[in-house]
């Protein structure tokens, strides 16, 4: 059967979350023969490998189980994609899960693009900010931003908040644009959601955002990825991301639209923002020249990207001078993620 769409489930020592994270996709969309689910076991060392055999197992043409070397997530995505049968690809961690009634709006709504021959290069949905020790949730929309209910094109766009930019979590995209995107994504690093979410934009000529609460992103978790005092300690990774990032483009001359230039220099704004403020939140001596290194790359890469990111206000912001200008900085970065909920 035609797949319409492959999740691609990235899997490392996840024994304890995959299940539910599975179980959500198969019963969402009704255990339907017209999707695959594509657990990536990256080299884990617990009973990941032998959990994504017994799925398979049991599921056999809906599941499959690709084994591979431990190479990190991107690598992991990577090899999800690299399998892909279907028209449509969605990376879903194997720590999150997906709304059942929400995905069976958005399967009906791919099916009928197959099934109409209308290309659609981008299907956007919701997010929802799962703080399951807190017993709290945030859902992460777009009705302000993007047209509903139709196909669009990037100049049809509105703003985006500072909280809404669009993240791994809600996006899918075609996978012939994520193949023809060629991800640059690193091994063994952190953070690669954002050239996930950032590079093959520019690719995408048409549009469809549907307004479902479909991805449910758990959060709070020590050691998380997110985690303030594992950024802090990643903070290198999150250096090299930003970088890729930086050399993906000359935005304001190689992007077509004017209105997914102003985005993308709004995500890679927020991009150089993190660098700055775990700078100051960083004990490492090193930080405050490597951070000065990278505005220089950037100004050396892009003048026109520099003055946007430096000099707007969070550029300023975020990188006041004197131990005052640190603490402001600091509280101010701590004051957005009470308002955002972002970690």
């Amino acid at each position: 059967m035609r797949k319409v769409i492959s999740f691609g489930i990235p899997c490392y020592n996840s024994a304890g979350d995959m299940d539910r994270c599975i179980t959500s996709i198969l019963e969402g969309s009704g255990y339907a023969g017209d999707i695959e689910i594509i657990i990536v076991d990256d080299g884990s060392k617990d009973e990941t490998p032998a959990k994504a055999d017994e799925w398979e197992a049991r599921y056999p043409g809906i599941i499959r189980a690709v084994h591979q070397e431990n190479g990190g997530h991107g690598i992991a995505v990577l090899s999800g994609l690299r399998e892909a049968r279907g028209t449509y690809y969605k990376v879903v961690d194997s720590d999150d899960w997906l709304d059942g009634q929400a995905l069976s709006t958005m399967l009906s709504i791919l099916r009928g693009f197959v099934q109409r021959d209308t290309r659609v290069d981008l299907f956007i949905s919701n997010y929802v900010y799962e703080k399951v020790h807190e017993g709290k949730h945030t859902a992460i929309s777009y009705r302000s931003a993007l047209p509903r209910k139709k196909v669009f094109t990037w100049d049809q766009i509105g703003r985006f908040r500072p909280d809404q930019n669009l993240l791994m979590h809600s996006l899918c995209y075609r996978t012939d644009v994520l193949r023809e995107a060629n991800l640059p994504l690193p091994a063994h690093t952190f953070y690669v959601d954002n050239i996930y979410a950032y590079v093959p934009l520019p690719l995408c000529k048409s549009l469809y955002y549907a307004d479902i609460d479909l991805y449910r992103y758990f959060i709070g978790r020590e050691g998380q990825s997110v985690n303030e005092a594992t950024m802090v300690k990643r903070l290198d990774q999150q250096f090299r991301i930003t970088r890729i990032m930086m050399g993906a483009y000359h935005l304001f001359d190689e992007v077509e639209s004017r209105r997914l230039q102003n985005y993308m220099m709004g995500y890679f704004t927020m991009m150089m923002t993190i660098c700055s403020v775990f700078t100051k939140l960083s004990d490492d001596p090193a930080m405050p020249g490597k951070l000065k290194d990278l505005w220089a790359e950037l100004r050396t890469f892009d003048e026109r990207m520099y003055r946007h990111a430096r000099w707007g206000l969070l550029g300023i912001g975020t990188n006041l001078p004197t131990k005052v200008g640190d603490k402001v900085t600091i509280a101010g970065y701590h004051l957005a993620s009470r308002i955002f909920k972002f970690n």
